[in-house]
């Protein structure tokens, strides 16, 4: 280890520039803390990544990380309007929203507005009884509609046997009719129903349980997008901030004494050490785990290893134009089925900045998977993963396919990904007290070393669980801060 040491007395040393990181060092200069930030990577923003297909304003971009923002996250939408971009909120239009978008079924690729019948018949055929209401049968073929395009392989088995055993049966003794849409009531409002009969989610299964918040949350009416792009949320959070945000400084070592923490900075020989008197981590555990670590207890050590992440791979497009608004596509996303899952299209819009339109061409979302999904193209060689998702969706959109359609392709695999080693923390399969548990270990300080990221919060997945976790560790933070002072603890306006 190099002799290199430096002492950051009084400042609050936070590792990770992701929204987790830059919330907690914005607010803690707010508190009074000086604050520096190191980030291993050349970019701020973490798992919120805004890849903009050239340096013109109103070059078209697209999300490869996160992209959506539910309304109920009221910390999120905080931050939104407390830093100017209320503005710039509109509509997210989710999978199975739009009626001329596709979706995969057993006799090949609909309209959605034609994919009832399919559905249903799919949905039968695989039913040990045969004298379900067909209002039930309705919503078994949704709800397996809305798993098969989201959830990874084993969920959507899971989901198979859960319909076959329990879950149908649960429905079968409720009135249906409340919830039944469209002309030839072929269609089920599954969010209105879960809510209104949360009974019949004992029909699933332990881990397919644990994942319906998410499949419900990632599919309802109420998520919104920053139409001047998720990173603008990053960029101006880092804008406020005082002290200086390190990039490049990658932390390879943690040790934890009573008196501080110290880190070790780079690799090899030029590795400099540095130590803290109070530090915030963020990183994901998939990346801490691959860290020296001392100083830490056996049960930290355990959360730290055992925090269990899903891989999540994006591919985009550029094409020449927004071909797919000649099929009357104006937004939402395709089932696409196959390797590529869900493909999303940017809304049309004339603003500039949009990710739709112009002679800039458009930035289409071709595919966007989780899980063994994730991972197989997430493994390919980059070349060869384009290839493929833009063969498969060719299938469907054969213009994709034509001479100069195609200006440019970009991915993240973020399973694979050096920063973040997964795409985001997952519970799945685990109750709520087992969750709370977990979050609970995960967020424990350890020493004066403390811990944020949205797998120590109750929204993993969500930047909402960056910035929950982010304001309970500056809470944390500063009552020690201040306990070492004598001075009485401050408080969070966005907590």
């Amino acid at each position: 280890m190099s002799q290199h040491r430096t002492r950051t007395r009084g400042t609050v040393t936070v590792i990770g520039a992701g929204m987790a990181g830059l919330v907690a060092a914005y607010e803690l200069e707010r508190l009074g803390h000086r604050v520096e930030v190191l980030e291993g990577s050349r970019r701020l923003g973490g798992r919120v990544h805004t890849h903009r297909f050239g340096a013109d304003e109103g070059a078209p971009f697209v999300e490869l990380g996160a992209m959506r923002v539910p309304t109920a996250h009221r910390r999120t939408m905080h931050y939104i309007e407390h830093l100017g971009l209320q503005d710039q909120v509109r509509p997210f239009t989710t999978l199975l929203s739009e009626e001329n978008a596709f979706l995969a079924t057993s006799t090949g690729h609909v309209r959605l507005r034609d994919a009832p019948r399919a559905l249903i018949a799919d949905v039968r055929a695989t039913l040990a009884r045969a004298d379900y209401r067909d209002e039930t049968v309705v919503f078994g073929a949704w709800l397996a509609a809305v798993v098969d395009a989201v959830a990874p392989p084993a969920l959507r088995a899971g989901l198979r046997e859960d319909l076959a055993r329990d879950l149908l049966d649960l429905v079968e003794r409720i009135d249906l009719t409340p919830h039944l849409l469209g002309d030839g009531k072929d269609r089920i409002d599954v969010h209105g129903l879960f809510a209104a009969h949360p009974g019949i989610r004992a029909g699933c299964g332990t881990r397919l349980n644990s994942f319906l918040d998410d499949i419900l949350t990632e599919t309802s009416p109420a998520l919104v997008r920053l139409a001047c792009g998720m990173d603008q949320l990053v960029q101006r959070l880092a804008g406020r901030i005082r002290g200086p945000i390190w990039l490049g400084q990658e932390v390879t070592g943690v040790d934890v004494a009573p008196d501080r923490v110290r880190l070790r900075v780079g690799r090899g020989p030029l590795a400099a050490v540095r130590d803290g008197d109070l530090v915030l981590c963020t990183v994901p555990f998939s990346v801490l785990r691959g860290m020296a670590l001392t100083g830490f207890d056996e049960e930290k050590l355990a959360v730290v290893r055992g925090v269990d992440y899903c891989p999540a791979t994006k591919v985009a497009v550029h094409c020449r134009e927004p071909f797919w608004e000649r099929e009357g596509i104006r937004g939402g996303a395709s089932f696409s089925g196959g390797l590529i899952r869900q493909t999303y299209y940017p809304p049309r819009s004339e603003e500039r900045g949009s990710p739709g339109g112009g002679t800039g061409g458009a930035a289409l979302l071709a595919s966007y998977t989780i899980g063994e999904d994730a991972d197989l193209l997430g493994r390919m060689p980059v070349c060869r993963r384009h290839r493929t998702v833009l063969d498969e969706l060719g299938r469907i959109h054969p213009q994709l396919l034509r001479r100069g359609m195609v200006r440019g392709v970009a991915s993240m695999a973020w399973g694979e990904h050096p920063w973040t080693a997964g795409g985001c923390a997952i519970r799945w399969g685990q109750d709520a007290a087992a969750c709370e548990e977990e979050r609970l270990r995960a967020a424990r300080p350890q020493g004066r070393l403390f811990f944020a990221g949205e797998h120590c919060s109750a929204e993993p997945a969500w930047i909402e669980g960056a910035v929950e976790s982010a304001l309970a560790a500056v809470a944390g933070i500063d009552r020690c801060a201040r306990a070492r002072r004598g001075a009485a603890p401050a408080r969070l306006e966005a907590a």
